[in-house]
């Protein structure tokens, strides 16, 4: 018999909030965490704004000597990690630690060292990089630190999946945890790219609103959006049995019922015009969650803002719901964070989960020109309370891999 999955810990770094709560205030408010790049100098460059965690003490997490050591990328997971283990009230003492695992996404890792230690290299050699470059810029590593600090001897593996690769990773967790293999998983992304390459390259392939205005440029849905905004940041979430979640009397914010994973094996950026893929991913969510598709009242949308995404998820979320596409509330949280790669599912799975607990809906904010071939209710410029007991968070990543994954509103019963 498959095994129930609920959400138990907590944990974000956003460009809207450094902690859980303060991202969920955010995103009810409405407040745009986007704005002028400070960590590097974007004189050069055609883009100068950016979704950038703020005031980031890495020391706050880890010690001093350890940080300098681990890519920002690294240090955000680790931190946000650390946040959601604190929030679900595990003891390591208690578990059997091969029964804990960790499963982390980055869409790109320690880009920023990469650049770094290049730039290190072409100055003095490139014997002389540092001995730490290795392990600072492979994307397995935010997985790494994170099973080695809390001591998590089960499963420790990393999708790549692009702008999916969170939700992937919550997914996985959430099957490794229905089949049996783990107990505890502790999952999600986390993303560092705003640098000069990770900038200059996203903006070469024209994937950037290159608009300066942080209140014109992540737009999604908008009829004059024109590329999604970069963030970065960390979401991370503990999830475990319910058997064994009930045994501990752990707090229980959410539970997951379902999760599609498809590839359109279209094209290596652009999402395939008919969505036929994308349609396939929510079904199967939907199937492998056992409900009527009825029963979803809101979708947390990939919407990145770019005119092909938006268009596409639009039309596959029609072709899923039929009539009760119109009755959906469909918000974009990016109109607010921006995009944050590999961390954004995760961070959009937070939000759905705490918009199902508080029955309140996040809005996309930024909304003023109306798009014809975005048609659905997007809960524009202000959030709704609503009564929601099911809601859906999709991902659509480059390479065409999609995911889906449905929460139900944390019941008892």
């Amino acid at each position: 018999m498959e095994r129930r999955v609920v959400i138990t810990g907590l944990g974000a770094l956003t460009p809207i909030g450094g902690t859980t709560a303060e991202t969920w205030n955010s995103a009810k408010a409405g407040i745009c965490g986007i704005g002028e790049i400070t960590l590097y100098d974007t004189s050069n460059q055609k883009v100068h704004i950016a979704g950038e965690v703020k005031n980031f003490q890495p020391e706050t997490y880890i010690d001093k000597r350890e940080a300098r050591k681990m890519d920002r990328y690294a240090q955000l997971a680790v931190a946000a990690a650390e946040q959601a283990f604190q929030d679900s009230g595990l003891s390591m003492e208690q578990e059997n630690p091969f029964r804990c695992s960790v499963i982390v996404s980055s869409g790109i890792g320690g880009l920023g060292t990469i650049e770094n230690e290049h730039a290190r290299g072409e100055q003095k050699g490139f014997d002389r990089v540092s001995p730490y470059f290795i392990p600072m810029s492979i994307s397995n590593m935010g997985a790494a630190h994170i099973a080695i600090r809390h001591g998590f001897r089960g499963m420790v593996t990393c999708p790549v999946t692009a702008c999916a690769g969170g939700t992937n990773a919550i997914g996985d967790a959430f099957r490794m945890i229905q089949g049996g293999y783990s107990d505890v998983v502790l999952c999600g992304g986390a993303e560092s790219s705003i640098t000069p390459l990770g900038m200059g390259g996203f903006t070469s392939m024209k994937a950037l609103a290159e608009s300066n205005d942080p209140n014109r440029a992540s737009i999604p849905f908008d009829k004059e959006r024109s590329g999604f905004v970069m963030g970065e940041g960390a979401g991370m979430v503990v999830l475990e049995s319910l058997e064994h979640a009930l045994a501990r009397g752990a707090k229980i914010h959410g539970e997951i019922v379902g999760y599609g994973s498809t590839c359109d094996a279209y094209h290596i950026t652009a999402p395939d015009p008919d969505g036929r893929a994308a349609q396939e991913c929510m079904r199967q969510a939907i199937e492998n969650a056992g409900i009527n598709p009825e029963e979803i009242s809101y979708i947390n949308a990939h919407g990145t803002s770019t005119p092909l995404n938006d268009k596409c998820e639009t039309t596959a979320v029609k072709a899923v719901f039929g009539e009760h596409a119109k009755k959906l509330m469909i918000s974009s949280t990016k109109s607010m964070t921006g995009h944050l790669l590999g961390a954004s599912g995760a961070v959009e799975v937070i939000l759905t989960a705490l918009a199902l607990r508080d029955s309140f809906v996040p809005p996309t904010i930024n909304y003023q020109v109306p798009d014809e071939d975005c048609d659905l209710d997007i809960v524009p410029n202000t959030g709704r309370q609503a009564a929601l007991r099911y809601a859906l968070s999709n991902s659509l990543g480059f390479g065409g891999h999609n995911a889906s994954l449905i929460l139900k509103r944390w019941e008892e019963n």
